[in-house]
């Protein structure tokens, strides 16, 4: 399978060129981002930071992407085993012109992804996403001659210039970490957060560290996704040791997830929820996630005397208008944490780094910690079309339906009901309306998305007889 999306190309290994993500796809998309880079930048040289995540795949990748880049006689600067913010933080050190992160994230082994950064190390945006994919498919790109290849660099140090940077942050205080003396799991889903979160740990000042798939072999012990239901064993370790809590983090590092000192997950949405808590507590500002994320978020910014805003879903989308209300810190409700002060990207690392040092200062467990916010239950759901349904109009039609009610069009229809909310999206890829709605009871929750899920069906029910 290969899925050419604004947010990178993303695809199977293996299989016919333009089916999975083969050797040849990888270099056309390689050689369309160096194109389009060399267009956006006003330097005759062109640089590029590359970096990748531990899967089975990635040597591969990365052989053929710096490769192809010095085909196109841009220099490389290859980082190696890395994490997508760790990246992010490379190209902007290193002053390059962009970046390329081969990742797919939380997907499974089998696939792997080429995501693109700008010179910024932040996400190319839709418009130049878009202008990649024109340019791979018409092949718009030209080879450099043998006197003007590129040349490739080697630097293995961007861990530790990360983690330094992380420590030189005011809000980061590791003498209350060392203090609390916390003995901490490590879910590393053998990829590079095995290697990278230990040594953060460490620097913390965080000496009882025990490791749970922290060997970078690319053979993901579970589904890599950081969900309640693929962390039993951490889960289970935590209990076992008398751990302070449990730490796992994704393929590439972005989304951070925890699991309190009684073994329960202290839920993915409410990671940003609790850093934006300690973030807000030392500094007045204000906080953006996307539509779809807690609004935990939304009552602790408000608490602290900040505004909150809601962006549509995508980082890209979240980074924008973090910028545009001067947000302190944002990100999205997958654990996904992004403080401006380091950089515009999600971050697993600064995530660890706050939330320890909210709890250390907290001073009680993981889990009064996680009972001292708003509760709140996320139910998600989908209802798969048929390709003749014209899912926009069904849209319309809800959102009309319930024009009595605040009402969001941002991205798709999100619809409010005092303290509970319904937000509708349609897939880009296939016939499919997601549906997701919160409340303060899981059993709310759950109806709420029924109620909606039966007037979407009733919309389908006319769209049918019309025709």
């Amino acid at each position: 399978m290969l899925i050419k999306s604004i947010s990178g190309i993303r695809g199977t290994i293996g299989g016919k060129p333009g089916e999975g993500l083969s050797p040849l796809d990888v270099v056309k998309f390689t050689c369309a981002f160096a194109t389009f880079i060399k267009g956006e930048s006003k330097n005759k040289r062109i640089k590029i930071v590359v970096g990748r995540d531990a899967r089975i795949s990635g040597e591969m990748m990365n052989n053929i992407v710096t490769g192809a880049l010095q085909g196109m006689g841009v220099d490389v600067v290859d980082v190696g085993l890395s994490t997508t913010p760790t990246v992010e933080i490379a190209v902007t050190e290193e002053r390059a012109d962009g970046g390329i992160i081969l990742t797919a994230s939380h997907n499974p082994k089998q696939w792997n992804a080429l995501k693109l950064l700008n010179e910024r190390g932040e996400f190319i945006n839709e418009e130049e996403g878009a202008e990649v994919l024109r340019i791979a498919e018409n092949e718009g790109y030209v080879f450099a001659d043998v006197n003007n290849l590129g040349k490739i660099t080697r630097n293995d140090t961007y861990f530790k210039k990360h983690i330094d940077k992380i420590l030189a942050l005011e809000l980061v205080d590791r003498e209350a970490i060392r203090k609390a003396n916390f003995k901490v799991v490590v879910d590393g889903v053998n990829s590079t957060g095995g290697i990278v979160v230990p040594m953060l740990l460490e620097a913390l000042g965080v000496e009882r560290v025990v490791k749970l798939y922290c060997e970078p072999t690319g053979e993901f012990p579970h589904n890599p996704e950081p969900l309640p239901e693929n962390l039993r064993d951490i889960a289970k370790t935590v209990k076992k040791e008398n751990a302070s809590l449990g730490i796992v983090v994704d393929p590439d590092v972005d989304r951070l997830a925890l699991v309190c000192e009684d073994g329960e997950m202290f839920g993915e949405e409410y990671t940003l929820v609790a850093c934006a808590d300690y973030v807000l507590s030392k500094v007045k500002g204000n906080t953006v996630s996307n539509l779809s994320s807690t609004r935990a978020l939304r009552d602790v910014t408000e608490k602290r005397g900040g505004s909150y805003s809601a962006s549509a879903v995508g980082e890209v989308n979240v980074v924008k208008m973090m910028k545009d209300v001067k947000a302190i810190i944002g990100g999205e409700g997958n654990g996904g944490v992004i403080l401006p002060e380091l950089h515009y990207g999600r971050d697993a690392l600064v995530g660890i780094a706050l939330f320890l040092s909210h709890l250390a200062k907290y001073g009680k467990s993981c889990s009064m910690l996680r009972a001292s916010f708003p509760d709140y239950y996320i139910s998600k759901n989908k209802i798969e079309l048929t390709h003749e349904i014209d899912v926009d109009r069904i849209l319309m039609e809800i959102k009309e339906k319930y024009k009595k009610q605040p009402v969001s069009t941002v991205d798709g229809v999100k619809i409010e009901f005092d303290k509970e909310w319904v937000h509708l999206r349609k897939s880009n890829t296939e016939p499919i309306i997601r549906i997701y709605s919160e409340s303060e009871s899981e059993t709310t929750a759950d109806n709420l998305a029924k109620k909606i899920m039966a007037d979407i069906r009733e919309c389908i029910k006319k769209q049918q007889i019309a025709v």
